[in-house]
């Protein structure tokens, strides 16, 4: 693995006491918009991130991704991301080093903070490069500390804490959001409730997915042609495990090449 090692100085930072109790004030609330659920399958369309210091932000990070693939549609009225919008962006393997930096030496706060990091530790996997990080999850908290019968969703908690940010961007909006959501929940609850408001290690295991071969990609772009499919991924930036998965659905559905018809023998 590829370390962006942390700094000690500002790892010893991050927890700050107070009334003796140990509670996290300084950490980076990351959202993220994707193709959909499940990191092994989906990719991410957006990455924002504001970074707290002792509770003040003093900085930000926002850019869309290209996914390299068609982003669904219910997803585009959900996320208001096209593929107009994500055609000229970077790529992740582009983009993931310089959240590793962004990052460094800090907690990652989100609203079911699980979901951000699976994606995130995904890629940076993928790439061999280390992202192993503490978290705080604003959706647990809510869950404690809110009444059972209200929703507990990032805009509903922040509507029942009073709190109204902005949205001119969706993922730095919410980013910034689950920061403001945190803030007003540690002010009130912090000194009842600390254990909260400590952040704790996230465990998400990822496997990294294999190259694509140039065979895979001749078979798979055979069978498209063959079959006259459509698909929404650009083949040159599938993974093998990727193209293996699109292989067996598509044998399944529409059937394998007459060996006449094929350029090669279908295994």
């Amino acid at each position: 693995m590829k370390p962006y090692g942390g700094d000690e100085k500002t790892l010893s930072a991050i927890k700050r006491k107070a009334g003796g109790r140990n509670m996290t004030n300084s950490y980076v609330a990351v959202d993220l918009e994707t193709t959909g659920i499940g990191a092994k399958k989906e990719k991410i369309t957006e990455i924002a991130m504001v970074k707290a210091v002792d509770g003040q932000v003093t900085d930000t990070f926002h850019t869309l991704i290209n996914p390299h693939r068609k982003i669904p549609e219910e997803i585009v009225k959900l996320t208001g991301i096209d593929d107009e919008m994500v055609k000229d962006a970077p790529g992740i393997e582009i983009v993931m080093p310089k959240v590793i930096r962004f990052c460094e030496g800090f907690p990652i706060l989100g609203h079911q903070v699980i979901f951000d990091y699976g994606f995130l530790k995904q890629a940076a996997v993928n790439q061999k490069l280390e992202f192993e990080k503490e978290g705080i999850d604003t959706l647990k908290i809510c869950r404690t500390v809110m009444p059972a019968e209200e929703k507990k969703n990032l805009g509903a908690a922040c509507a029942y804490f009073g709190i109204h940010p902005d949205t001119a961007h969706r993922a730095l909006s919410d980013a910034m959001a689950a920061h403001l959501l945190y803030t007003e929940m540690k002010k009130r609850f912090g000194e009842e409730k600390n254990e909260l408001f400590e952040a704790r290690s996230l465990q998400y295991k990822a496997k990294k997915e294999k190259l694509a071969t140039k065979r895979q990609k001749q078979h798979l772009q055979d069978l498209v042609k063959y079959h006259r499919i459509n698909v929404a991924v650009q083949i040159e930036h599938m993974s093998g495990n990727e193209i293996s998965r699109m292989i067996d659905k598509i044998i399944l559905n529409y059937g394998r090449i007459p060996k006449k018809q094929g350029g090669q023998r279908q295994g």
